[in-house]
């Protein structure tokens, strides 16, 4: 049992569970001699490890995890780990008739350039499993599976609810999902109250209320949002961030909408993101076109202000929040 393998995508529950049916498939490890986790500390040591025998066993796993490997390039920008990967990839050419009959490489990544000479060097010699994010549809029938199977009852608006709350990443809501079956126990019901009372938001889930806030003229509820933003520890930067980013998108919304360009297109979506796109095109109708462009070169402006000492962070926030 040996081979060649890449596992990529944003499904990181999924992948895990692979790595973990590897290895049990793989069986006794022993860390250092027949198996050995690659990081980018030490990845110059891969080909080594190709190399270098399982002393004792007859099989070896390699976990290469994270690593940038099939990054992709651009002309401005190449890969760090460009000389390396291109001597992996001569190796891997060279021997691939007899390095993988007792050696396992798996490679895991978030993302992968189909066009990369290992992506395709992997096609050839090897298998490769792609593991994306669910849709919001499959999401609903997995958590409404879970849930059925601790017999505690959740409707699929509470469902919609808790994905729009706690965004698509299937890892995060099933840790979610459990916390709630927790609480409502055994023939108890899972509502959009317990969703608020336990489920940890998105911060990107709280900028859409704060928005909404803002967009209905609410500044007292808006201010209450960021509050409890900075309350629970969320980062300032990070929320000027987030709020510029979001921003930024209902502006783009605008333009899409006049020069009637794919708002997918425009808003770099992933294909179990499309929801949000009625979101975005009902917040955008809050604001004009001029207003929007005004309140991205305020947050700039607050951005390169704080970082020379000119205003507060948190003061510069809730000064634009009530312009708005």
């Amino acid at each position: 049992m040996g081979g060649l393998e890449l596992l990529y995508g944003e499904n990181t529950y999924l992948i895990e569970k692979e790595i973990k049916t590897i290895k049990k498939k793989f069986g006794q490890i022993v860390q250092g001699i027949n198996y050995v986790a690659v990081e980018q500390e030490n990845l110059e040591n891969i080909i080594s490890e190709l190399q270098t025998p399982a002393f004792g066993y007859s099989q070896k796993l390699i976990l290469v995890k994270n690593c940038d490997l099939l990054k992709k390039e651009t002309k401005t920008k190449k890969n760090k780990n460009s000389e390396l990967i291109s001597k992996l990839v001569d190796y891997i050419e060279e021997n691939a008739n007899h390095i993988f009959e007792n050696v396992i490489l798996l490679i895991v990544e978030e993302s992968v350039d189909k066009s990369s000479s290992l992506y395709k060097t992997i096609e050839k010699h090897g298998k490769i499993l792609e593991l994306a994010e669910l849709k919001p549809l499959q999401l609903i029938t997995k958590l409404k599976q879970i849930c059925t199977a601790y017999k505690v009852d959740i409707d699929e608006d509470t469902l919609k609810y808790l994905i729009e709350k706690c965004g698509t990443s299937f890892q995060e809501l099933i840790n979610e999902i459990r916390k709630l079956i927790e609480y409502a126990g055994e023939g108890g019901k899972i509502t959009k109250k317990e969703v608020d009372l336990l489920a940890i938001p998105k911060i990107e889930a709280v900028i859409f209320d704060l928005t909404d806030s803002l967009g209905v003229k609410n500044i007292k509820q808006a201010m209450e949002v960021l509050n409890n933003l900075i309350y629970n520890k969320e980062p300032v930067q990070k929320i000027l961030i987030t709020l510029y980013n979001h921003f930024k998108k209902l502006y783009l919304v605008k333009l899409a909408l006049r020069e009637n360009i794919s708002l997918e297109e425009i808003l770099n979506l992933k294909p179990n993101q499309t929801f949000l796109i009625t979101k975005y095109k009902r917040q955008a109708q809050y604001f004009e076109e001029e207003k929007l462009r005004n309140i991205l070169e305020e947050l700039i402006n607050l951005d390169s202000n704080s970082k020379v000492g000119l205003i507060d962070l948190n003061i510069g926030l809730e000064a634009i929040l009530c312009n708005v």
